[in-house]
This record gives structure tokens, C-alpha cells and sequence, in this order.
């Protein structure tokens, strides 16, 4: 009965392993949560988030902003990863991807492309 025991801990210590082993290599290949920004834009509350398509083509965009009344017609817009968002604005975050992706503890630094 001692035997059956010690067998059914140990398949339990490999399961739960091997459970953990997916978790870790999951992550590694997710996204982490991102919002596209206007890197100009910082104030108290944070980024402005813009809309997607601004990061999307490139780190400049031409989307027409306005400013303290005058119209520029550019957005330095970027995309800002894993920050907490409110009101329409982005802050706490990270413009580095791979950085982001180090946030998420499971040592993923490799795997980041860089995100500004």
C-alpha cells in the first residue's frame, strides 16, 4: 500500500511539473496586453491612447491632432505595452515589447521583437 502511495505522489509531482512547463512556454509566445499611443501627448493622467490603425503603418502617423487649438496633422503614435489605462489615457507601461515581455516572470527576454 506504501508502493501505491509513493506512485500516485509522484505522477502528481509530474503532472503539476508539466503544468507549470506549459504555463511558462505559453507565455512566452502571448502577446502582452498593448495600446497604441501618441507619444507626445503625455500629461498627468498619461498617453492618449489612439486609434490602432496610427501604429500599425509605422511610428508616425497622419492622422491629424489638435493641439492647444492648432491642427499639426501628425501623430508621433506608438504602441505602449502593459500599462494601466483610464479615461482614455495609457500610463505605468513600457514602449519595449521584449521589456514587457520580461514583466510576465517567466524569463521570456529572447523572444521580444522591441515595440519602439
Amino acid at each position: 500500500m506504501a508502493d501505491q502511495r509513493r506512485k500516485l505522489r509522484s505522477s502528481t509531482v509530474v503532472l503539476g511539473g508539466m503544468g507549470v512547463l506549459a504555463a511558462a512556454l505559453t507565455s512566452c509566445g502571448s502577446d502582452p496586453d498593448r495600446r497604441c499611443v501618441d507619444r507626445d501627448s503625455y500629461e498627468y493622467e498619461g498617453y492618449k491612447i489612439v486609434a490602432d490603425k496610427n501604429c500599425k503603418s509605422g511610428s508616425t502617423s497622419t492622422s491629424g491632432k489638435s493641439r492647444g487649438g492648432s491642427r499639426t496633422g501628425t501623430v508621433d503614435a506608438a504602441w505602449y505595452y502593459d500599462s494601466d489605462v483610464s479615461a482614455g489615457y495609457a500610463d505605468y507601461g513600457t514602449f519595449s515589447r521584449s521589456e514587457a515581455v520580461d514583466r510576465e516572470g517567466f524569463g521570456c527576454s529572447g523572444s521580444g521583437s522591441g515595440g519602439g
